[in-house]
């Protein structure tokens, strides 16, 4: 089954490709070079290749800047493709794991799980997704058995997060030593990121993005509306099935790392798109590439622009990501217009 849409030339793509990669070096450099102790990457180095491996420049480099950067790279490019796939599964380009509650779902999971002691590893990535996925179906069945507007759907998923919201406060009221869900967490933070939570986020990532990219030609059919999709052989039940779950699992993997951080999901699939991105085959991988590149440049800025001082990169994100889905509520018209 194969899907011809407006391919941009070549040049053109390779350049989008060039300025992406580009990004990702430099926010990976940056976040690795820069940080509140104001130890530097020569400093590390040294001790690095002397092989004191107990100096605190090593320590800083491979247990706070090396994990929280990589956090950064992978929890973007997750919550980036996560976004890419639910506006195009939904069909409307304000959707995002963070807005239709995904990510809120994925949190509350990651409280349950706390609160029976499973804390860290698999455990804390298969409950996020479980959440994640639960959340995902229940916005897109809802929509399509009520016959839902582009704009209804947004409101729904706005309700779902604050009743998600509201279930999560309960839990941690009934039982205060849930300390997972910090203040950080509710925003979106990687200051405290380990490996033990890294590794298995990361795998699944991966995992995922691969089987998206195969996928990439099929999810360009479904993007072409039910009719369509059907009149070309596709089953179109199975295939958003298959979709969802694949977000589900990206948008987990990312909120059981750095929490329920936003915008992400609406900001960079909006910004690739409006490089006249379409193709699946390109968007998916250069989502991939700003989000990752996106997010480590603004933790980064979260944590050297008020040093000593650090804010949580979701703080960020909300200055960032609420002014411009303000600004694409307003000239979309709740999402109708070119969705």
């Amino acid at each position: 089954m194969r899907c011809y849409m407006k391919s941009l030339p070549k040049n053109k793509i390779a350049n989008i490709y060039g300025i992406a990669i580009l990004l990702l070096i430099l926010s990976a450099v940056l976040g690795v070079l820069l940080g509140a102790s104001g130890i530097s990457l020569t400093d590390m180095l040294s001790s690095l290749v002397k092989g004191d491996i107990e100096s605190p420049e090593v320590k800083i480099l491979l247990y706070v800047r090396l994990p929280r950067i990589l956090s950064g790279l992978i929890c973007g490019a997750a919550l980036a493709v996560s976004g890419a796939v639910v506006q195009g599964v939904l069909a409307n380009k304000l959707a995002s794991p963070s807005i239709i509650g995904v990510n809120a779902g994925a949190g509350l999971a990651v409280i349950l799980c706390s609160a029976f002691g499973m804390i860290g590893g698999w455990s804390l990535s298969a409950f996020a997704f479980i959440g994640a996925f639960l959340t995902v179906m229940l916005v897109s069945i809802a929509a399509k058995k009520w016959g839902a507007s582009r704009g209804t759907v947004i409101l729904m998923g706005v309700a779902l997060n604050a009743l998600l919201g509201a279930i999560s406060d309960t839990v941690i009221t009934f039982n205060p030593d849930v300390s997972v869900m910090s203040n950080d967490f509710k925003i979106g933070d990687f200051s405290s990121v380990t490996y033990a939570e890294l590794i298995p986020a990361a795998v699944i990532v991966l995992i995922t993005f691969l089987v998206l990219i195969t996928l990439s030609n099929e999810l360009d059919v479904l993007t072409l509306g039910d009719e369509n999709a059907k009149g070309l052989g596709m089953n179109t039940s199975l295939m958003r099935v298959v979709f969802l779950l694949m977000s589900a699992l990206l948008a987990g993997a990312a909120v059981s790392v750095c929490g329920l951080l936003s915008f992400v999901g609406l900001l960079v699939p909006h910004a690739v798109r409006r490089m006249a991105v379409t193709e699946s085959k390109h968007l998916i991988p250069l989502c991939a590439l700003f989000g990752a590149g996106f997010v480590a440049v603004c933790d980064t800025l979260a944590r050297v622009v008020f040093a000593p001082y650090e804010l949580p990169v979701g703080i960020i994100m909300a200055f960032l990501g609420a002014p411009f889905f303000i600004f694409i509520l307003i000239r979309g018209k709740g999402g109708h217009r070119n969705a």
